[in-house]
């Protein structure tokens, strides 16, 4: 094991985790909000748009990540539309994502009795008025277990972003093998990254499902009358 090779090649893991970081972020924060206008659409069963949430939804969820990067890097400049390897990155992530985000807030919203949505409409509220106010609240607390995995999910999931020419964590790695061919070096840097990376996020994910247990247990105490 070269350690000197090691030392010499931490700066360029650093600044390929950090885009790696900052393009996992930008997706994360794009699938949570497509994932939402999804789940919108279907519970408020809106005509047309509903049909075309659900293939979008089968679409992105059936078709590999790598084969979606592909068709936007190679596949959208033969219609004239060139984008840069980043932009491809944070297009399919988000897109990948979104179904995943759509599928977790719709478990969240099933969980929800539907005692409650018509007592809320027996009071006068409105449609939107039940989503916002009494849906919406505990489906995020009920998904939040999927919420974290579908987070963990799309960070692994970067790992293919090299085959669009994206200089992130698996490109450096795969760059300094083809040049120096410690192999070794390379990949053991690698799997530092990623865990530096995720181990974080899984512990942060872990204290907050903890906690959302307790506050659900605490609830179901109080509402018994225990």
């Amino acid at each position: 094991m070269d350690f000197g090779f090691i030392r010499e090649s931490i700066p360029l893991y650093v600044d390929a985790a950090l885009l790696t970081a900052r393009i996992a972020l930008i997706g994360i924060l794009l699938s949570g909000m497509i994932g939402f206008i999804c789940c919108i659409i279907r519970v408020m069963r809106i005509p047309v748009l509903r049909q075309a949430a659900a293939a979008y939804i089968e679409l992105s969820r059936n078709t590999p990540l790598l084969v979606q990067l592909f068709f936007l890097y190679f596949g959208l400049p033969r219609v004239g539309i060139v984008l840069s390897s980043e932009a491809c990155a944070v297009i399919g992530l988000a897109f990948l994502g979104g179904s995943y985000m759509a599928e977790a807030f719709r478990s969240g919203m099933d969980a929800v009795s539907k005692v409650q949505i018509e007592s809320g409409l027996s009071l006068g509220m409105k449609p939107m008025q039940v989503f916002f106010h009494i849906m919406l609240p505990q489906a995020v607390t009920t998904s939040i277990p999927v919420f974290c995995a579908n987070i963990i999910f799309l960070i692994k999931e970067t790992s293919v972003f090299s085959a669009v020419a994206l200089a992130d964590l698996v490109f450096v790695a795969k760059d300094l093998i083809g040049i120096s061919y410690r192999t070794d070096e390379a990949l053991l840097m690698l799997v530092i990254a990623y865990l530096i990376l995720l181990l974080p996020i899984s512990i942060i994910c872990s204290l907050i499902e903890r906690r959302v247990r307790y506050a659900e247990f605490g609830n179901a105490g109080v509402v018994s009358g225990h």
